[in-house]
């Protein structure tokens, strides 16, 4: 039952996501704005961590399993990916490197900043 709960939270907090994503004309996904709110409660106490802990974890554990159906479908658009298939590959592996640098530089700069305190 405490699961139930848990995972009915975390499924109000994306209802109101994609409500802000129909009534805010921004190209910004419901995810992000579930995501956000959810942040937001957790930050100001209007939502105990303790709330939704378990369930997330759990939601996280089987995370990869989610992406499967996106990797068959692209298997399944294989012929139209052939022709541009470097390009992709470049992109993705420039991008991936960016975004670990990026994520890197700003998890140091956190960490030398909580210290200070």
């Amino acid at each position: 039952m405490k699961f139930l709960r848990q995972f009915g939270i975390i499924l109000f907090f994306s209802f109101l996501g994609e409500l802000l994503h129909i009534l805010l004309p921004l190209p910004v996904p419901a995810s992000v704005y579930g995501l956000v709110l959810m942040l937001i409660a957790l930050c100001t106490g209007i939502l105990k961590l303790t709330q939704v802990k378990e369930t997330a974890g759990f939601l996280i554990e089987i995370m990869p399993v989610m992406f499967i159906p996106a990797a068959a479908g692209l298997l399944d658009a294989w012929p139209a990916l052939a022709p541009i298939w470097l390009p992709i590959l470049l992109i993705t592996v420039i991008t991936t490197v960016i975004v670990m640098a990026v994520t890197g530089r700003v998890t140091q700069f956190m960490i030398r900043k909580d210290k200070k305190r």
